[in-house]
Formats: C-alpha cells, structure tokens, sequence
C-alpha cells in the first residue's frame, strides 16, 4: 500500500509540473523575446507509407509558421528503446516542444513524463501512452474505424465466410482498438469466422508471405481484413499471384491520397474498401502553434473517419492530396 502511495503522489506531481507549464513565447538569453521557437518530433517507423505521408504533412502545415523550426524528424525504426533514446536527446537539447508518435505506450511513457518534469510541452500523436501528463493526444477513433470496417465486412458477406485479418504490431493500441472494433462488428452475423490472424507489423512486404501461406493451407477465404491498406495490398499481391484475388474481398485502413495508396487501390479495384484514418498533422502544427503562443489548447483531439468507395474516391483523393502544394 505505501509503494501505491508513492506511485500515486509521484504521478500527481508530474501531472502537476506538466499543467503547471505556462505556455508562452520563450525568452532568450538577454530576457527578449525568441524569434524562433524549435520543435522536436520522434516519428515511431518512417518505413511505413502512412508515417512518411504525415512527415510530408507536417512538415508542409508547419510552413504556416514562420516563427517555428522542426528539427529533422526523428525515425525509432520500430524500436522503443531507440525511440525513448530520442526523445531524452530532444530534451536535453530544451526543445521548445515536443511531438511523440509512440511505437509502444508502455516503454515510452516514463520518457514523455521526463519532459513533462521538464517543462516541455509534449503532443502525443496517433499512439497512446500510458500517462496523463502531457498538453495534448491527437488521434482517430480505432474502435470506431474497426467497426466500420467489421460493418463493411457484414455487407460484403451477408451469407457468412471465412475471413483472414493482418494485424499490425501486437503491443501497438491502434492494432487492438481496430482488431476489438471489427471483431464486435463482425458479431452480428455468426457465419462470419476469422480463421486465421498474424501480425504484419503494418508492413506489405511482411503481408504478401502470410497471404501466399493462408493461400496454402486454407481451402477458401473470402475476406481480407488488413489493419492498414499496405497489409491488405500485400495480401492482394498474394491473391493476384495465385489467380485467387477475384475471388476474394480485401479492406484497409489509412486511405492515402498517394499513387499507391488505399484511395487510388479502391479506385483501381484491389480494395473493396478502406477508411480514412487522418494523419493529424494539420491538427498538429495548429496545436504547437498555439501551446507556443500561449493559446489553450483541447488535451484530446479525437479525429473523425471517413468510408472510401468507389463513388466517392475521386472527391477524397482531391481533397487528401498534397502532392500540388508548395
């Protein structure tokens, strides 16, 4: 019970020094005011397409704001141990803020809560963390998308089949919030039975192996629920290479408005569907502007979804695409 104490009041404190961070213009050396204020950003695997789409997406709404620099983005690669290590570089170098997309939640919370005791403003981007101290969380709803993805599967299948589902990675909340999602989704028609699921650690080239040996080993799959488009695309290369892919219904999630994103692979057909799960940059750079210019700001910005079909793709990828802006 006392070591709960002290874990109870240590939390209280940091969540005390993190509201207890004033956010204004930073002074310089000689008490003026800065001209410029330097924003760090650990980006958790810059691999995966929705991850460098919203480095691309930052960095361009940062543009907005002259008075603030973002350092180069820092890439974890997928390791938490590096990630943290980034993070307690940003800092020590006193950054005026912080922008974390955590690889897991639980290793990089005790590394967010050191720049909270420091004072730091820090947005938690996409991905949780398993504290209360911090200025901001920006995300999607993955429960939500989940089950609209598990509803979309419903129609596909309204006579029941089997469905195969590529999971992100395991420790990550977005792959259990998409998987928990669909999985109540899907209940609603008893006939419908994933019966296999692996992590495809959100990456295609991971995806397209599991598919070719789910093609092998399972005489009849009808669906294909991907946790990202890049895995459902992956798989949708398998079904190809083997003559099966008519056969067999694939969606995603992220829809990218790139070449050889979810939007473009609804349009072109690979896709039966995917779902919008917004970046958060935009979103992003308004926060840090604001923290930063001594403006409140909301601790949880949940961001909405959007359903891509082959009736509105076109009007979505207008919309998404950043491709034509300077």
């Amino acid at each position: 019970m006392v070591k709960k104490a002290i874990t109870i009041a240590l939390c209280a404190v940091l969540a005390a020094a993190c509201a207890s961070k004033a956010p204004g213009p930073s002074t310089s050396a000689d008490g003026g005011e800065k001209k410029k204020f330097v924003v760090g950003y650990s980006q958790s695997n810059n691999a995966e397409p929705y991850r460098a789409q919203l480095n691309l997406q930052l960095q361009h709404f940062m543009k907005k704001y002259p008075d603030i620099e973002l350092l180069p983005i820092a890439d974890a690669k997928q390791s938490s141990a590096t990630q943290v290590s980034q993070v307690q570089n940003f800092v020590t170098q006193k950054v005026d803020a912080l922008i974390v997309s955590p690889t897991e939640p639980a290793p990089l919370t005790a590394a967010v809560e050191q720049a909270c005791q420091a004072k730091i403003p820090v947005i938690v981007l996409d991905r949780t963390v398993n504290t209360d101290c911090y200025t901001a969380f920006i995300g999607g709803d993955n429960v939500l998308i989940g089950k609209k993805a598990g509803e979309e599967a419903v129609k596909l299948l309204p006579d029941g089949g089997n469905v195969v589902e590529l999971r992100g990675i395991m420790s990550n909340q977005p792959q259990i919030d998409r998987d928990k999602g669909f999985r109540e989704a899907i209940a609603a028609n008893p006939k419908i039975k994933i019966i296999a699921d692996r992590e495809g650690k959100w990456l295609k080239e991971q995806a397209t192996p599991i598919m070719q040996q789910w093609l092998a080993q399972h005489e009849k799959i009808d669906l294909v629920y991907g946790h990202n488009d890049p895995m459902a695309l992956g798989a949708y290369l398998a079904a190809q290479a083997a003559g099966k892919a008519e056969q067999i219904k694939f969606i995603g999630i992220d829809g990218l408005a790139i070449p050889d994103g979810g939007i473009r692979a609804v349009q072109l057909g690979q896709l039966s569907a995917t779902f919008i799960y917004p970046t958060g940059a935009e979103e992003a750079a308004e926060t840090v502007n604001k923290i930063l210019h001594g403006q409140e700001v909301e601790k949880k910005q949940v961001l909405g979804t959007t359903q891509v079909t082959k009736d509105n793709a076109a009007e979505l990828y207008k919309k998404y695409d950043l491709s034509g802006q300077g």
